[in-house]
């Protein structure tokens, strides 16, 4: 089985890349999501039987200023993929993001609720969602949140700077969310793949994250905690700290899907960011 992981050098692509054995792995820059065509040449050169999109653009306020760029990347150019994959009867394997939904529920969001994205990020991961439903049966999307990392630009190693250069910091205190290890995501990536060939029937959307939710202050909390740093942490309301691209409230999404199909149980994100930490420590 011929395994193609685009975006290598990503959070979640890079973990894919050390557990997945054999595999392709090509990094952003050896396929770039924003040339029309360089994707089909990519399948049709390696012809995999399954390809793992890591690629995505994920800047969620520069999106509201760069729509064109942000759609090109993280629809139009999954729908090429999507496309060459059906071309070449390839599981199409993609990450999505809980900013498809508005955040106006109060019960984790399961994959069938109604999606209503709030910003241009979440309407771009929404359309490259549906390019893949309507150009392959053959695929799984993955819905993740707060993804964090060792490595790579993530609220983790944010807080962990900031705690080095200031004595007090603001986070906001009412979003809530399930922060998701990016070393966890590749595990159930690997095992996903695994599964494929024996049950064909398992393709559709899948809500992936951490077990636990919690709200940004009490994540941010978390670490300070985990790493032995200290710093004065003050909660704020959303309101006090505009940004360009509206957030979803409530993000907190509902594996049991995962779960009952695959048997897999993501840890807390405290049990997960310990792990990090110490890759952290030692990188």
């Amino acid at each position: 089985m011929k395994i193609l992981i685009l975006g290598s050098n990503g959070q979640v692509g890079f973990e894919l890349t050390q557990i997945v054995d054999s595999a392709i792995a090509l990094t952003r820059d050896q396929v770039d999501f924003s040339v029309p065509g360089q994707i089909s040449e990519i399948i049709d050169q390696y012809k995999p039987d399954i390809v793992v999109n890591a690629v995505a653009y994920t800047a969620v306020d520069k999106a509201e200023s760069e729509p064109s760029l942000a759609m090109l990347i993280n629809a139009v150019a999954v729908q090429e993929l999507a496309r060459v994959c059906a071309k070449h009867d390839a599981w199409c394997i993609h990450y999505s993001t809980d900013y498809v939904f508005d955040g106006s529920a109060d019960t984790p969001y399961k994959e069938t609720d109604p999606v209503n994205p709030l910003g241009i990020y979440g309407q771009t991961k929404l359309a490259g969602e549906r390019y893949i439903q309507a150009e392959t049966d053959k695929h799984i999307i993955l819905r993740t949140s707060w993804v964090y990392s060792w490595r790579g630009a993530n609220f983790v190693k944010t807080m962990l700077r900031l705690a080095d250069e200031r004595e007090s910091l603001n986070v906001v205190n009412d979003q809530h969310g399930c922060p998701t290890y990016a070393g966890d995501i590749a595990l159930v990536t690997k095992h996903i793949i695994e599964q494929l060939n024996k049950n064909p029937q398992l393709n559709g959307i899948y809500h992936l994250t951490g077990s636990d939710s919690t709200t940004w202050f009490e994540f941010a909390k978390a670490i300070f905690e985990c790493s032995g740093k200290t710093i004065s942490l003050n909660p704020i309301a959303t309101t006090e700290f505009p940004t360009p691209a509206k957030r979803p409230k409530y993000s907190i999404l509902d594996n049991a899907k995962l779960e009952s199909r695959f048997g897999l149980v993501l840890p807390g994100y405290k049990q997960s960011l310990n792990s990090c930490l110490d890759r952290i420590a030692f990188a």
